[in-house]
């Protein structure tokens, strides 16, 4: 298995991890402990961190096939935007600090990057 699929096979599945501990955490570790607003932002946290876990796999899945440097940047590109959308969701959760929320949408933007690097990727690849 080439070093970019090993690569993220095994963030995604990490990720996917993550999301079920945190999903969990949240569901039963933090429901008693934060407004129903609050959970409601860590649940999206979650939710997003969850979706891109799969777009993860499918950068490592595809990379079996062919590689490609918008194929890695895709990749990249969803990691960044979990940590930043993602991780911002459960700071501003936890902590309460709503100024937090100005940098989720710089994950999303990285969300989105991904999602286009992933469709120049494959549009690109021979076959």
């Amino acid at each position: 298995m080439n070093t970019i699929a090993k690569l993220f096979l095994s963030l995604g599945a990490l990720s996917g991890a993550i999301s079920v501990i945190l999903g969990a955490f949240g569901a039963h570790g933090l429901q008693d402990r934060l407004s129903e607003k609050m959970m409601k932002v860590w649940q999206t946290g979650v939710e997003y961190q969850f979706y891109h876990t799969f777009a993860l796999l499918i950068v490592g899945l595809l990379a079996l096939k062919f590689q490609s440097g918008l194929l890695s940047s895709s990749g990249w590109s969803f990691l960044v935007g979990m940590l930043i959308f993602s991780g911002s969701l459960y700071a501003l959760s936890l902590s309460g600090i709503t100024k937090l929320g100005a940098i989720t949408p710089i994950g999303g933007l990285f969300f989105i990057a991904g999602w286009v690097l992933l469709t120049a990727a494959v549009l690109k690849a021979d076959g």
